[in-house]
């Protein structure tokens, strides 16, 4: 089957997740061996860990682009993607919900640790919440309205808001949102970006806020590309913004880097017009 392109040049997946069960994402997603969550845990465990160290407190995580809650099944089963496309890939999809409810309360490695979940996909963020994957949702698009009474409750109560490919889709218009829903205080974060989207804006707009931003060493694979034409179509976009491709999207992998967002005091937030809208 032809694998189509969105707007930023990306294999197009909105068919996976537009079911409530999420065995089609998975079985999906392992073609693609997608891993980057693998990748992302033991830097998720340790802003988590540090976020007690310097609270003396667990933190509310907010994962946004959750879809099915893949970061918190991740990480409260200590698990890997390939072992979740196994799980969903077999059994009756009779009462999955239930049985996954009753997996998550044996095996929690997490349990102090609350998960919220933020997507455009109701039918995701409906399952991973009908688990207890994610304790809390929010269904919204940020970029384009302003969040609900009720959304900017659930996203004011985030410690720590993570992601591992939502960046290019989401800009700091919604990061913004969610890093100023308190009002008195501004959460961490820590978002995984593919090296063909510029960080730079929601660096400068975090700055505005009091962030100091850190970006690690490194790349993280992502997944494979879905065809040749993403292969093509990204390879050239890098190519165009002076980010040479060999020894990463040239060999077949899409490629992330982290960056880490911490505030530098916890003076009120005070976001600018621009950040506003």
């Amino acid at each position: 089957m032809p694998v189509s392109l969105d707007n930023t040049g990306k294999a197009s997946f909105d068919d996976i997740y537009e079911s409530s069960d999420p065995s089609g994402y998975y079985r999906r997603m392992a073609e693609l061996d997608y891993c980057i969550p693998d990748l992302a845990k033991p830097h998720f465990r340790r802003l988590i860990a540090d976020y007690r160290v310097a609270t003396g407190s667990a933190p509310t995580v907010l994962d946004i682009g959750c879809s099915y809650g893949v970061n918190a099944a991740v990480l409260r089963l200590d698990t890997t993607v390939g072992a979740l496309a196994e799980h969903y890939g077999s059994g009756d999809t009779a009462d999955r919900a239930a049985r996954d409810r009753d997996r998550l309360a044996a095996a929690d490695v997490l349990p102090d640790v609350r998960f919220l979940g933020m997507d455009a996909s109701a039918p995701a963020l409906g399952y991973a919440a009908s688990t207890g994957l994610l304790s809390d949702i929010v269904h919204a698009d940020l970029e384009s309205a302003a969040p609900t009474d009720r959304q900017r409750r659930v996203l004011a109560s985030a410690d720590l808001v993570i992601s591992t490919g939502c960046v290019g889709y989401v800009t700091e218009r919604t990061l913004v949102k969610v890093a100023t829903a308190h009002g008195r205080r501004l959460p961490w974060m820590a978002h995984f970006v593919l090296r063909m989207f510029d960080f730079t804006p929601i660096e400068r707009s975090l700055h505005r806020l009091g962030y100091r931003t850190e970006r690690l060493p490194g790349t993280f694979r992502q997944r494979r590309f879905a065809s040749e034409a993403e292969q093509a179509q990204i390879v050239n976009t890098l190519s165009a913004n002076g980010i040479d491709p060999t020894g990463h999207e040239a060999e077949g992998w899409l490629h992330a880097e982290l960056f880490v967002s911490v505030p530098t005091a916890p003076a009120t937030p005070t976001p600018t017009a621009e950040d506003r809208q």
